[in-house]
């Protein structure tokens, strides 16, 4: 696969992205203590070409609790090989991605309550109301 594609405009290549390969806790016994199969995936974020200015900026913005400086660090341990823990820190870093550099929802556009539901609203509050006063003792 050559890079991460976020989006249909947007692709990340391969060569800005950093791999690190470190012993993994977890599943795999034995295995588990030879081999390097926990994945750190870093992308900075600063020096892409893959992203306009303007989705940088957006990314940035969103992403701002996730950044060590201007990096985005995504780590896999879940799978016992390291090329499988590859391709889910390739995936997570994708989908975080998108979800930063997706245009902002629609303005949300105040209505007011048509005047059946204010209706039904008061008929409830005044059924309730008679029923826990139905229910009061009364004074004799």
């Amino acid at each position: 696969m050559d890079g991460i594609r976020v989006s249909t405009r947007v692709t990340i290549p391969d060569d800005e992205l950093s791999w690190r390969f470190s012993r993994s806790s977890g599943p795999g016994g034995q295995h588990v203590n030879t081999t390097d199969s926990q994945v750190e995936l870093r992308w900075d974020l600063a020096s892409s070409t893959a992203l306009s200015e303007h989705l940088r900026a957006r990314a940035r913005e969103r992403l701002a609790g996730r950044l060590v400086g201007d990096t985005v660090i995504i780590s896999a341990s879940e799978h016992r090989s390291q090329h499988r823990n590859r391709e889910a820190a390739k995936e997570r870093l994708g989908a975080l991605i998108r979800d930063a550099i997706a245009p902002p929802p629609p303005a949300r556009r105040p209505t007011k309550p048509t005047r059946a539901a204010k209706e039904r609203r008061l008929t409830s509050k005044r059924r309730r109301s008679d029923l826990k006063q139905s229910r009061r003792a009364t004074d004799d």
